[in-house]
C-alpha cells in the first residue's frame, strides 16, 4: 500500500509542468527564534572546527592554520550563509542583537552585501552603532544607495557625513529635495515618520483611469490601502480606498466614491498624537499635507508600530534609570557607565531615608520592634504608589488625564489610598499585635502600624499622581525620575511618619 502511494505521487510530480509556481510558504511566527538556535548552533561547530584545526594530533607536527585547507569550517559558514539569505531583514537584525561581539561580526560578513542597508534599518541603534564602525566607506555607501529618501533620512544620524553627501550625490534632484526635507523635521515629528510614496489621482478621472495609471507602477507601495485625490490646484480633496476602486464600475468618477471625511497630518505634529489617531480610527495609512493642504507624503501603520515599540522600549528603560538604549552585549564599562546616575542617586536618597532613621535612635532604643516593621510601612506604601503611577503615566501618553479632570482624579487615587490603608493598615496592625501582644506595646505597635500605613499611602498616592503631571507640564518625560522619587517619599516619608508616631505614642 505504501509502494503504491509512493508511486501515485511519482506520477503526480511528473505530470506537473515545470513551470507550475511553488506553493507560498507560510511566515512562521516563531521564525527569529528557530532561526537565532539555528545561527547560534552553526556558530558553535564553526568554532570546534576551528580549535580542532589550531589543535595538532598526538605525534603530528603542528602546521599553521592558514596553510590547511578547513572543510567542515567553509562548510559551517556555507550552511549558515545560506541559513541567512533565506531570513527576513527584520530576523537576521534580532539575530544580530542577540549574539555577542565577535559572533556578531562573523554573522555580518556572511550577510549579502545587497541586503545591509535593509538589515541596518532593522537594527537596534546601539546595534547598528558596532555595525557601522566594522564598515569601511565603499561597503556603507553601496549598503545606503539602495534605500529610498526616508530611509536614509533616518539612517544619516550614525552615518558619516562624508558617506551621506556621496549617497545624496548619486541621488536625483527629486529624491535630494526628499531627503533635505526627511531630515529637516524634528526628531518626534510626523515628519521624521512619513515616507514619500503617497498616490495622487485627479477627482475628475474615471475608476478605469486610476486602475490604467496603478498598473503602470512595477508594485504598490507597502501598506497602501488607498489613493488621495487632488483637484486642479493640487489640493487634497478626499481619498479613494481601493475596495471602492475595484468594486464599482469602471466608468465611474473618482470624485462620486471617494472617501471624503478623511483625517490629514500635519509634518510638525507630534508622531505621538498622530500614533493616538491610528489606534483610535484603526488607520492603515493617512496622508501628509503641507498649509496649503497639498499631498507631501503619508505615514503607515508600520512607521507607528515602530514608534509605539520605541516608546514602549524608552519608557521601560526611564523607569529602570537607563538613559539610553543598551547594547546588550556592550563592554562592562559602557554598560556600567550607563547605570550610574540613577545608582548615584538612590544611594543619595537611601542615605536621606538612614538620616531619618537615625533621628529616632532614641525611640528605637525603648521600642526596638520598631526597626523590624518600619521596611513594611515603606514598602507598602512603594507598592501601592507604583500602582497609581504606572495607571497615571500610561494615561497621561493616551493624551487621557488633562488640567480639567486631574483633581477629580487626585481625588479619587487618596480615597483608594485611604481606604487601602485602612484596611491593610488594619491587617499589618493586627498582625504587629500577634507578634508582640506579649509585650507591654502589643496595641500601641498595631495602632502604630495602621495609622502609620494609611499616612503612607495617601503620600505614596499624592507623589504618584503629581510627580508625572509636572513632567509633563514642563515637556519632560513623565516615566524619567518618577520612580526615583516616589521610593525616596515613600521610604524617607514612611520612616518619618511610623517612628514620628511611634515617639509620640511610646512617651
Amino acid at each position: 500500500m505504501a509502494d503504491q502511494e509512493a508511486d501515485l505521487r511519482a506520477d503526480q510530480a511528473e505530470e506537473r509542468p515545470d513551470d507550475t509556481p511553488p506553493a507560498p510558504q507560510p511566515r512562521d511566527p516563531e521564525q527569529a527564534s528557530r532561526a537565532l538556535a539555528a545561527v547560534q548552533e552553526l556558530l558553535r561547530r564553526h568554532d570546534l572546527a576551528l580549535e580542532a584545526l589550531t589543535r595538532p594530533r598526538q605525534g603530528e607536527v603542528e602546521v599553521r592554520p592558514e596553510l590547511v585547507e578547513p572543510p567542515d569550517e567553509r562548510q559551517h559558514l556555507d550552511d549558515l550563509r545560506a541559513r541567512l539569505d533565506e531570513l527576513h531583514p527584520a530576523d537576521v537584525a534580532f539575530v544580530l542583537e542577540a549574539l555577542p561581539f565577535e559572533q556578531r561580526m562573523v554573522v555580518w560578513d556572511l550577510v549579502k552585501a545587497a541586503r545591509d542597508g535593509e538589515i541596518l534599518l532593522e537594527v537596534s541603534e546601539s546595534v547598528r552603532e558596532s555595525l557601522i564602525r566594522s564598515m569601511d566607506r565603499e561597503e556603507l555607501v553601496d549598503a545606503v544607495e539602495t534605500l529610498d529618501a526616508a530611509d536614509i533620512a533616518e539612517l544619516a544620524p550614525d552615518l558619516p557625513t562624508d558617506v551621506v553627501e556621496e549617497v545624496r550625490r548619486g541621488l536625483t534632484q527629486e529624491e535630494r529635495e526628499q531627503l533635505r526635507a526627511s531630515m529637516s523635521f524634528p526628531e518626534g515629528s510626523v515628519g521624521e515618520l512619513m515616507d514619500f510614496e503617497a498616490i495622487t489621482v485627479q477627482r475628475g478621472c474615471t475608476l478605469d483611469m486610476v486602475l490604467r495609471d496603478l498598473r503602470r507602477l512595477e508594485e504598490l507601495p507597502d501598506h497602501t490601502d488607498q489613493v488621495y485625490v487632488v483637484d486642479e490646484r493640487g489640493e487634497l480633496v478626499g481619498a479613494l480606498p481601493l475596495d471602492r476602486l475595484l468594486i464599482n464600475q469602471p466608468d465611474v468618477l473618482v470624485e462620486d466614491v471617494m472617501r471624503r471625511d478623511l483625517l490629514t497630518l500635519q509634518p510638525l505634529e507630534e508622531a505621538s498624537e498622530a500614533a493616538h489617531a491610528f489606534e483610535r480610527y484603526d488607520l492603515v495609512s493617512a496622508p501628509v499635507v503641507d498649509p496649503r493642504n497639498r499631498v507631501i507624503g503619508r505615514v503607515t501603520v508600520a512607521e507607528v508600530l515602530d514608534l509605539i515599540r520605541e516608546e514602549g522600549e524608552s519608557e521601560m528603560l526611564a523607569k529602570a534609570g537607563l538613559r539610553d538604549e543598551e547594547d546588550l552585549f556592550a563592554g562592562v564599562w559602557a554598560s556600567a557607565k550607563n547605570r550610574w546616575l540613577w545608582l548615584a542617586l538612590n544611594l543619595c536618597t537611601a542615605f536621606f531615608a538612614s538620616r531619618v532613621i537615625s533621628a529616632f535612635d532614641g525611640t528605637i532604643e525603648r521600642v526596638v520592634a520598631l526597626a523590624t516593621l518600619m521596611p513594611i510601612v515603606a514598602g507598602i506604601a512603594g507598592n501601592s504608589g507604583n500602582q497609581t503611577m504606572t495607571l497615571i503615566i500610561r494615561s497621561i501618553a493616551l493624551g487621557q488625564v488633562t488640567m480639567s479632570n486631574a483633581r477629580r482624579l487626585l481625588l479619587k487615587e487618596l480615597a483608594i489610598a485611604a481606604l487601602n490603608g485602612l484596611v491593610w493598615g488594619g491587617v499589618a496592625g493586627l498582625v504587629a499585635w500577634l507578634l508582640y501582644r506579649d509585650t507591654p506595646y502589643g496595641v500601641l505597635l498595631g495602632m502604630t502600624m495602621t495609622l502609620a500605613m494609611v499616612l503612607n499611602l495617601l503620600v505614596g498616592a499624592l507623589i504618584a499622581l503629581a510627580v508625572p503631571m509636572v513632567l509633563e507640564r514642563f515637556g519632560r518625560d513623565p516615566a524619567i525620575g518618577s520612580s526615583v522619587l516616589l521610593t525616596f517619599s515613600t521610604d524617607s516619608m514612611g520612616f518619618l511618619i511610623f517612628l514620628g508616631l511611634a515617639t509620640l505614642l511610646f512617651r
